[in-house]
């Protein structure tokens, strides 16, 4: 398929898209016409690639354990490294505090709301 129809399948536009094979998240083939094209797989490995952006890894994270990464919803390492894991460590730490804070603003706008409704 072409970049089109893949951006069009994944909700990605075509520059992130782009932008993802310069990271060297995604891989392309090229025709003969110099367009870029991409196998079936590619569609799953965007919606993986956007799920670990959305959650807050940056891409050097995501490059390091997309191989690990058998399907959408799985993660299967068997080498992983001591550096990746340590990586791996720090951004878990990072979104669980990411979470906290998101938990307490949740919260501080609920009471907020509340307070509002009561008076």
């Amino acid at each position: 398929m072409r970049i089109g129809e893949l951006a069009e399948r994944t909700g990605t536009p075509r520059r992130m898209l782009r932008y993802y094979e310069e990271q060297g998240l995604l891989a392309s083939d090229r025709s003969a016409n110099g367009y870029r094209e991409y196998g079936e797989p590619s569609v799953d490995r965007v919606l993986q690639i956007r799920g670990l952006l959305d959650s807050g890894l940056p891409t050097r994270v995501i490059k390091q354990i997309l191989p690990c990464l058998k399907n959408p919803r799985a993660i299967h390492v068997t080498d992983a490294t001591p550096e990746t894991m340590a990586t791996l460590e720090r951004e878990r730490d990072r979104m669980t505090q990411r979470i906290e804070c998101l938990l307490r603003s949740r919260d501080a706008i609920s009471d907020y709301v509340e307070a509002v409704r009561v008076n």
